[in-house]
Parts: structure tokens; sequence; C-alpha cells
């Protein structure tokens, strides 16, 4: 106790007093903290102010994300009575959304006297070697230790002697010790993701394995004493290099599943390619060795990798690979392009505006790609294909793929093609470096070098318009691009609602050096439509100068020579940005061309929020281009009604808007991307700007139906918003786009009136199993949700729940952990009650959402079922060991 009294000063400082601790849940000897940002704070005031009660604690849970960590550790070894202790990362997210290793390096050696520990979950974190002090845990039974960056497990790993789970998926394992055929009881061990080139002999010792995980690895052969693990039930090899496979895998008694997808395999044994239980997909069968002399170029030759939805990564050897992703993304590697495998990691991302920044007139065609590992450089140039959004609508621009540094975005070299079959969209570019990338349409660039010869650029859009560079313009060679945007003259007519007012093309012009050039560029543009050299009156011709962003306009003609042909306006300049001619008769054309550049910016489009039909508790709202609108409804009428589409808005490619919902219709607050109670939305206009989500009302809905209403709001959007957007602008908030109306019903019963209300929930009493087999009483199913804690979702996702249901339990209970929990947990066993198979599968669903503890209590309970029943069944003489002669001597 000297070290408690130890650290009392320190949990002082940190614990900043103790308030009250009526939030906490301490029943049971459970500590459930990874659901608060400040779990271990929480921890800290509750051990200050209750110490005797958490000394008693039997199962903890704490985010690693957690910045008081390190302080919470030093207290754990003193919690002897600990059987369970998950430390997780993941509950922080980056820019992009995905989860945050946490800061979890290493344990306290004082950890390894947790005598009573069965259970470590240390998932999630930036551990690179495993703690010492985890090999002197002698009752520990389950370890994760998965999404961290392990190179190495220790010789000694085997002295876990009562080890039944192991998971160390997606680390950097590039071996195994010898001694992992020790583990004499291992009944599940999962390695995926890793790195390994070998495993050893003594992996074959495991005779209690029922599962074995070795997937995303570079293994190109596996021992032949596999095929002595005559538990093993499912066995997962896909996508290694694997290029033979023993054929007594076949011959495994209990196997029902052989994953040997995605691998290097020619020649498979007969036993093994007609077993109906193995999975071949994906690797070159029948195809024959190539030579030497073979054209190693030739992308038919090479290894095809097919991934499904649920995988991130995959191996790429010096052999090169064809790979294919789910969402229809392609990699092609040649041959040396990596010198030594190389384990790739990839994701795709919804694009973030403050990430991901448009130019103006770009227009965003896909989500975004990141590969990795950033950095790496390849020894031949990778080529990507990616599908992206068909651009119907947008003539005279091009299509280009564009990547992230780091820094700053720039644009790749682009093939873009499209599919017979599919007819899909595919860009393609080549590169040495892996990052983030994403497809867009821009306007045509055409670009020259500028050497001190001089040179002439033209434009591919319009070739009346040319820039000249004359000799001596520039001491260094430079580059130059050009963008032109068309204009039409009915474009300027709506817009200006000026019949007499013409304009020229837009001209952009950049270069790739500070410097002005030494000697004016003379440059070439058409007149606007209907002018020509012959009925010109100089006096209504302008030339606007603009700057890069288009927000002021100049005009420049004063203060430039202007010499005209009969098609054409000749003038100098010594810099370049926007160069602009128009033909009017207003005086003050700056403001005009501002609003008419602003306004060719911009997307008219409606509004839609429709409910479903079978479940109206469930919003669609969709952002919507106006041509579009139709098309839309017609594919959603079947399965959602609601009110006609809101009027015409007009919006920036890029924009941020809002969703709030009012009128006692509400939503759950903490979703990533709700701020400030209003659900966060970004109009691309060739992507789909929709969102379901499930609503809900604080109106008791049981007499009466809820007649409330959506509207659309403003978010960050460029300056200067044109003026007939701001005038259609109404209500208290400047902002406000469209308000539409949402009705929730009146509720129907959803259970009767029956006995065993559990904290506000009644359902039916229900026994999970049989009398054989064992059951789980309602009183079971309390204390199993209990311990649930955070990892709900997970498990209700592994018992069978859809995502939406989820979200809805989630959404309907808000702020209320424990009725979360019941809610799924309950409304699962009354659906599944009468399955003969329900209490396995909830054990299955327990272990594959890591919560072997649990699995364990639930096997205990349906254990101590079996033994109840044999023994009465033995009391009259009717158990089915008995003999016959038994029998009848109990009958006399």
């Amino acid at each position: 106790m000297a070290e408690l009294l130890g650290l009392r000063d320190k949990l002082k400082e940190r614990a900043l007093g103790a308030p009250a601790l009526a939030a906490f849940c301490l029943a049971d000897n459970r500590l459930n903290l990874d659901v608060y940002l400040d779990g271990c704070r929480r921890f800290l005031q509750l051990f200050e102010g209750r110490r005797g009660e958490v000394l008693q604690v039997e199962f903890l849970r704490l985010s690693s994300n957690d910045r008081l960590l390190g302080t919470t550790l030093d207290i754990l070894p003193h919690l002897k009575h600990l059987k369970s202790l998950v430390i997780k990362g993941g509950h922080a997210r980056d820019e992009f959304g995905s989860c945050q290793h946490g800061s979890l390096t290493s344990l306290p050696a004082d950890m390894g006297n947790l005598r009573c520990l069965t259970h470590l979950d240390l998932t999630f974190n930036s551990l690179s070697t495993l703690p010492s002090c985890i090999l002197h845990l002698s009752s520990l039974r389950v370890l994760l230790v998965s999404h961290n960056r392990l190179v190495a497990l220790p010789e000694d790993f085997g002295c876990l002697s009562k080890l039944t789970f192991f998971s160390a998926m997606k680390n950097q394992l590039k071996d195994l010790p010898r001694s992992i055929g020790d583990l004499a009881v291992l009944q599940d061990l999962d390695l995926s993701e890793n790195a390994l080139e070998f495993i050893p002999e003594e992996v074959g010792n495991l005779h209690n394995c029922t599962e074995l995980d070795l997937s995303g690895n570079c293994l190109s052969s596996i021992p032949d004493s596999l095929a002595n693990l005559k538990c093993l039930r499912r066995l997962h090899l896909h996508s290694n290099l694997l290029v033979t496979v023993p054929a007594s895998l076949a011959s495994l008694p209990n196997l029902s599943r052989l994953d040997l997808q995605n691998n290097c395999l020619r020649a498979v044994p007969p036993e093994i390619q007609t077993s109906p239980f193995v999975r071949l997909r994906g690797n070159p069968l029948g195809e024959t060795e190539p030579s030497p002399q073979a054209d190693e170029s030739s992308g038919g030759r090479l290894r095809r990798l097919f991934l499904a939805s649920g995988e991130d990564s995959f191996t790429v050897t010096s052999e090169g690979c064809k790979v294919i992703l789910a969402c229809g993304i392609h990699f092609y590697f040649p041959p040396g392009a990596a010198s030594d495998p190389l384990q790739i990691y990839f994701r795709t991302l919804t694009p973030d505006p403050q990430c991901v920044k448009l130019q103006h007139h770009d227009v965003l065609l896909s989500r975004v790609l990141e590969l990795q590992p950033h950095g790496v450089k390849f020894q031949q140039e990778v080529q990507i294909l990616m599908p992206y959004a068909s651009p119907q609508t947008l003539h005279q621009r091009e299509v280009v793929v564009r990547t992230f540094s780091g820094q700053s975005w720039s644009d790749l070299r682009t093939r873009v093609e499209q599919k017979r079959k599919s007819k899909k969209h595919v860009a393609h570019c080549s590169v040495l470096h892996f990052s983030w990338f994403l497809v867009v349409s821009r306007l045509v660039q055409n670009e020259c070098k500028v050497p001190i010869e001089g040179t002439l650029l033209f434009s591919s859009v319009d070739p009346n318009i040319k820039v000249t560079f004359p000799p001596g313009v520039t001491e260094q060679t430079r580059t130059v691009k050009m963008q032109v945007l068309p204009v039409s003259a009915e474009e300027l007519e709506e817009i200006t609602a000026d019949a007499g007012c013409r304009a020229s093309p837009l001209l952009c012009l950049s270069q790739d050096s500070l410097m002005d050039f030494l000697r004016p560029v003379r440059i070439q543009l058409p007149l606007p439509p209907g002018v020509t050299g012959i009925n010109l009156d100089q006096s209504r011709l302008h030339l606007l100068h603009g700057d890069l962003q288009g927000q002021t306009w100049d005009d420049i003609t004063s203060q430039v020579v202007l010499e005209f042909t009969h098609l054409y306006a000749v003038f100098e300049v010594t810099h370049f940005s926007w160069y602009w001619l128009w033909y009017t008769t207003k005086t003050y054309i700056g403001g005009i061309a501002k609003k008419v550049y602003e306004r060719l910016r911009m997307y008219q489009v409606n509004f839609i929020a429709l409910q479903r039909k079978k479940d109206p508790e469930q919003v669609l709202l969709q952002c919507v281009p106006k041509h579009k609108v139709d098309p839309v409804l017609k594919k959603l009428q079947d399965r959602y009604r609601g009110p006609e589409p809101s009027d015409m808005v007009e919006m920036f490619e890029g924009e941020q808007f809002f969703a709030a919902f009012e009128g006692g219709i509400s939503i759950v607050m903490d979703r990533p991307d709700c701020v400030d109670g209003r659900l966060s939305f970004t109009f691309y206009s060739h992507l789909k700007n929709m969102k379901e989500i499930y609503v809900t009302s604080s109106v008791d809905r049981k007499d009466q139906a809820v007649k409330g209403q959506v509207s659309f709001y403003r978010g960050a959007v460029p300056e200067s918003i044109p003026e007939e957007a701001s005038r259609r602008r109404r209500g208290p908030d400047s902002l406000w786009l469209v308000t539409l109306p949402i009705k929730l019903p009146r509720l129907k019963p959803r259970w009767g009136e029956n006995p065993g209300a559990l904290n506000g929930f009644s359902f039916p009493p229900l026994n999970l199993g049989n009398a054989e087999t064992g059951y789980l009483t309602q009183a079971n199913l309390l204390s199993i949700a209990r311990r649930m804690g955070a990892d709900w979702q997970t498990i209700g996702l592994n018992l069978g729940l859809t995502y939406q249901q989820i979200e809805r339990i989630g959404y309907n209970h808000r702020g209320d952990l424990d009725k979360q929990i019941l809610d799924m947990l309950f409304s699962w066993a009354q659906q599944n009650s009468e399955d003969p198979d329900c209490v396995s599968k909830l054990i299955t669903a327990m272990k594959e959402s890591g919560r072997q503890d649990i699995a364990d209590e639930v096997e205990t309970i349906i254990e101590l079922g079996r033994q109840k029943y044999r023994e009465s069944i033995r009391r009259v003489g009717l158990e089915q060991d008995s003999s016959t002669e038994d029998s009848a001597i109990a009958m006399v």
C-alpha cells in the first residue's frame, strides 16, 4: 500500500477534487470508462474518492486515446482482482474520419503480478514490442494485440500455457517463435495482415486449434505439419504468395473452410480442388510458368488479386501483380516495381472541403483514395485506374487525376476511357509514390515552355485565342498555362437580363514564375458574338482584368493599346491573370462581370426530404442538381414518400450546407457529421449528396402524430454570394435556403403489457436454448447486457442486426447506453427465441466482437445448465450413458 499512498499526491493534482460520481456504473465490480472522452480522469477521481471499491474491480475498460492514460496505468497493478482489462485505441478520428491509434507503447512491469487476469485487449495501439509483463500473466486465456506495430513476438511466448485465443492481426510480424507450438490449449489464432514469410513446423502442435488465419501475409509455402490440426475447422490462407499447398489439408476431418484465394497457385492437388469448402478464385490455375525470356511487361501473366469489400490491404512482390478492389479501382504493379515484399494499405474517403481544395470551375468526380505507405518509391511506375462519375453535362473540359503530396495538390498526366461492357468511365495515371488521389473535371489546360527565343501558345478549346511570346521575353525558361471558359450569349442574357450585352470567352493565363515578363506578351481574343471590326463601337468595348480568385474585375481598356481586326482584338501585357472582353452600354462593368463570373460557377439544385414507407422514422435527405431531380425521384418512389422537391436554389461546387430538424423532430447530436445540432453536407454536383438518418421526437407520439420540418442552411461558402441568392433568403437565419415538412405518425404499441420491466422496457418472458443444451434466462441476459459497454454495436452487427437497425437503436436512446444495450440484446433475443442455435450464435458473436470474457460467461452458464439437466435425468434413471443392465437393476 505504500506505493498507493505515493500516488495520492499525483492524483490530487490530476483529479482537481472528487466531484459526484453518480454517473459511474460500479455495479458487479465492473467499470466501462471507454465510453467517456475523459474516462481516465473519471477513473482517477473515482480511485481518489472510492478507493476500496476500485481495488475490487474485476472488469475494466479504458480508452488509450485518453491523455491521462499514463497516470492511470500506474494504478492498474494494484487491482489484484482484475479479470478482464481492455485498453483500446480507435476512439478518436483523424481529419479523414479514420480511427487513430492509441498512445499505449508499454505496460508497467508490475502488471505481471495480476494473477487473476484472464482477458487482455490492447487493440489499436502503438506497441512495437510485446510488453514483457504479459508473459508473467499465468492465468491469461485471451490476448488481443491487433492493429499495433509489433515486428516480432518474444522467443518464450509459448509460456502462456493457458492461452485459448490470440489475435495479432494487422501488425508487422515477419516471423514467429518456435515456442508458439507450446500453446497446447490454443483454439483461435489470428495472424492475418502481417509480413510473415515463414511458418515454423511447431504450429502443427496446436492440436486444439479450431480456426487459423494467416491471410494477407507473404507466405510462399506452409508446413506439412498443419495436417496434424485435427480440430481445425477454418483455415484462412488467402492473399499470400503460395505456390503450393499440402494435399493432406483436404483430409482434415473437421475442416469446413479452406480459403486459398489470391495466391500464386498454378496447380493444386485434386483432393483440394474438388473439395466443396475450398476457395480458389484469383489464382493462375492452369497457366504455365513464364520463361525468363518472356516479356516481363505482359500484364496477362501477372498474378491477379480480387479483394472483397471488407479487405483493406494486399502484398506486392518483385513479380508484380494486378489488383482489383471491390469498389472498381484497379492497380497494376509491373515486375520489379517493388524489390522486396511490400504490404499496401488502401481506403476510400468522403471528400472533406477542408482538405480537398478545388480550383474555380473544377468539378469533383470521385471519392478520395488513400494509398499507403506514403513516401515509398517504386522502382517502376505503378498504374492506377479509378472509376469516376460520368461528366455528360460537362463540355469543353478534361478529366484528370489529382494527387496530394502532403502540402499541395497537383494534377497527373491522365488517360481516360469508357469500358465497353459496363459503360463506366475510368481514369488512368502512373505514379512512383503513394499518397491521396481523386478525379476531377477541369477547364481544358494548354501549356508550353517559354524559352529565351520566345514561342506561340494556342487554345485547343478556341483556336482563335493565342498568346505570342517575343524573343527576349524571359531570361530563363518558364512554363505557361492557358485555360478558356466559353460563355454563350444565352447564358449572359439570362444572368444580366440585357439582350444587348455580349462577352468573349474567359481567358485565364498563369505561369510558374513570380517575375513579370521582360517584354510585353501579345494576346489575341475573339470579339464578342455579333461584333465585328466593321460595326464595332469602341466606346462600348471593355477589356476587363480579374484577379486569380475572380473577386475583383478592373476595366483596363484605357491602360492598354487595343488593336482590332475584322474578328479579333489584340493587346499586350507583362503579367498574367483573367482577361475578358465585354461589349455593352453599361458604364460600371466590373460589378456586372463579377456577378456573371460567380453565377457561372453555381449549380441550380433542389432539395428533397423523403421518409421510408415502411419506417417513417428513417428520413432521406438529398441535394440534387435540377436536371437530375425527376430520375432520382423515379428511383425512390417505390420505397419512399414525402413532399414535392423544394424550390430551386443555387450552390457552389464544394459548398457546405446543413440540415436542421425542427418542430419537435430531432436527431442524435453526437454524430461526427453533426455540428451544433445540424447535419453537415458538402455539395458536389456529380456525387451523391445524400444521407439517410433516423429521427425521433421528444413529443409523446402515443396519442398524436408529430408535424415537424427540416430546414437547409448554407455553411462555409466563398465570399460575395450573388445578389439573387441573397434576396431569396428569409427568416431569422440569413443563411436559410429551404424548408420541407416531415411528419412522424402515431406510435403503435411495440410490446404488450407484459411483466418483467427492464429499465423502462417490457418484454414477454423468454428463455434461450433448451433444457438439454442449457437455458439463458432473462436474468442471464441482463447480466450479459451489463458487461457489453461500448461494444454493443459491434456485437449487434455480429448477431445479424443491420447497420440501420443499430443506428436507429442508438438514436432512439441517445445518451442512455444502458437502454441502447438492452434494446439491442432483448430485441434480438425476442426475434430468435425459437432458433435452436441462438445460444451458439450469441457465443460466436461475442468471440467475433473480441469479447471472449462474455463468451466464457455464457458457456459457463450453459455448461451449468447441462450439468443440472444430466443430474435430473440421472435421478430417474434416464441418463443416455446408462447401460441396459444398469437400467434393469434400477427397475428392480
